[in-house]
């Protein structure tokens, strides 16, 4: 069989791709905030940085290139029910990329924010419409990708508030915790009673514990206190990280996928959660689950690292849909 045509491969690029990003810059931040807390004399974090901004950069171009050559292809994304979710993933990078910078350039960070936030508006706005107004969407269609889209913009309030956009990080904050119980429960009982995700979507059952993990950083940012409504964030998020630890067993017999992305982000995002969860109370018992944490999510981001190196060796990925 001959090898695909260059251009041919480049009109199949994914952009669930960008999920990469929010991994490696999920981990950058936990990084940075266990340095912090705990006086690390390591820089982990920046390093972290500087490869997760280069995979954007090296993504971007890829992603232009083919919006310039096959627009087509892109069209086709955008119309369909579950790709469209993972367009947001490119300012979801742009806005964790402007977290992770905060500490260091924060005059980079504000415009990275800025056009993040930006841009994610843009995009729920789009998603939102086409939800309203589509006629070919089925309930099998919805998975927790869907969470993506809308509930990405409770991150907008973790670097908006330093910066000094405290309005409009309400705003946000409001339209994805809004969201989030929506979808919820639309999704539970699209799990319950219909047919299991495939196995391609199976590792998007993670994405369930971003939005309470990352709904509790944002609002203690925005009230600066850990009262009931705070606790009720985190502890939803631990549960729920819970329920899928016992489902492990499941997810290791699952073969690779560029889904298997969809793990870093919300352990990340767990991750950061339970080391703000010490910051606010100082008990011990969330520096051994921080620490422990920490060493899975760097684990599970080194091994799909190398897992899509491969893909891209072997020609594993940018090919058609089976």
């Amino acid at each position: 069989m001959s090898e695909p045509h260059p251009e041919s491969r480049l009109a199949h690029f994914p952009v669930a791709f960008f999920a990469m990003v929010m991994g490696l810059t999920g981990l950058a931040i936990a990084w940075h905030k266990a340095e912090v807390d705990f006086d690390l004399p390591w820089s982990v974090s920046v390093g972290l940085v500087a490869v997760a901004a280069t995979v954007f950069a090296v993504l971007s171009i890829l992603f232009i290139a083919k919006l310039i050559l096959h627009p087509a292809a892109v069209r086709g994304e955008l119309a369909h029910p579950v790709q469209l979710n993972f367009f947001p993933t490119i300012s979801i990078s742009l806005i964790l990329l402007g977290i992770a910078m905060l500490p260091h350039q924060p005059l980079a960070a504000e415009v990275l924010w800025l056009l993040g936030a930006g841009l994610h508006l843009i995009f729920t706005l789009y998603v939102l419409g086409v939800w309203i107004h589509q006629d070919q969407f089925e309930i099998h269609h919805i998975n927790p990708a869907w969470f993506i889209p809308v509930v990405g913009n409770v991150l907008v309030p973790i670097a908006g508030v330093p910066l000094g956009f405290a309005e409009p990080s309400w705003l946000f904050f409001s339209i994805g915790i809004l969201f989030w119980l929506v979808l919820f429960t639309i999704i539970f009982y699209r799990v319950l009673f219909h047919h299991p995700l495939p196995e391609r979507l199976m590792p998007t059952f993670f994405i369930l514990i971003a939005p309470p993990a990352v709904g509790f950083i944002a609002y203690t940012q925005l009230t600066d206190s850990l009262d009931p409504f705070a606790r009720l964030l985190y502890y939803s998020g631990l549960f729920l990280t819970l329920l899928l630890a016992t489902q492990i067993r499941r997810f290791v017999r699952l073969p690779f996928f560029l889904s298997w992305w969809a793990y870093s982000f919300p352990l990340a995002a767990i991750t950061i959660a339970t080391l703000t969860m010490y910051t606010q109370t100082g008990a011990v018992a969330f520096v051994a689950l921080g620490w422990l944490l920490l060493a899975l999510v760097s684990l599970v981001v080194a091994y799909l690292s190398l897992r899509t190196v491969l893909a891209v060796v072997r020609r594993q990925v940018c090919v058609p849909a089976a």
